[in-house]
């Protein structure tokens, strides 16, 4: 079915907003997926908080140029597939890396991370770093564990203190009853 120069121009604008949003954008080819399988990876990448979507090759390639980035005429050959990332890149790149890894009818093209073009080798990459909500935990211990030491170290000599007076306090204690 032919779509009006209007609805062509409408998703390349489309396609334009999706990659200013996002974080990250992956290009899959996706040749033989069925629906369900679809709607998984689809609800996988939406819990990443991105989104998957098909898109028309050559009105793609027209929205990442007109975005800025660099274009690769062989990554919009074929069936293509466009994963946005709007929050956390590597949890996108894991969703879509993990469901590739199952599934012989996706494959990942490249993509952009940021305004960068990565290959998919470097996609495989990112889906192995944590997510962000560990990262920002794996700081936080990182940049408390001085404090806490330091925490440890100043009450460490009251401690001592309050453990010899405890000691003479109890030998006093036991010598008091057999003086009486």
């Amino acid at each position: 079915m032919a779509i009006s120069k209007e609805q062509k121009q409408e998703l390349v604008k489309q396609y334009g907003e999706w990659i200013e949003e996002s974080k990250a954008v992956i290009l899959t080819k996706y040749i033989g997926l069925s629906v369900p399988d679809l709607q998984q990876l689809r609800s996988d990448i939406r819990e990443a908080g991105g989104e998957f979507h098909i898109v028309k090759n050559t009105l793609a390639k027209l929205a990442v140029k007109n975005a800025g980035l660099e274009i690769e005429t062989e990554h919009f050959l074929g069936d293509t597939a466009f994963g946005f990332a709007f929050d956390d890149a590597p949890g996108l790149a894991k969703a879509i890396v993990d469901f590739a890894d199952e599934s012989d009818f996706l494959d990942i093209k490249a993509g952009y991370l940021g305004e960068n073009l990565v290959s998919s080798d470097e996609i495989i990459a990112l889906s192995k770093v944590p997510p962000l909500p560990v990262l920002r935990a794996q700081l936080l211990s990182t940049i408390l564990a001085p404090a806490t030491k330091l925490t440890r170290i100043l009450a460490e000599p009251g401690r001592q203190v309050a453990g010899v007076l405890k000691a003479y306090s109890d030998a006093k204690a036991e010598a008091a009853p057999e003086a009486a």
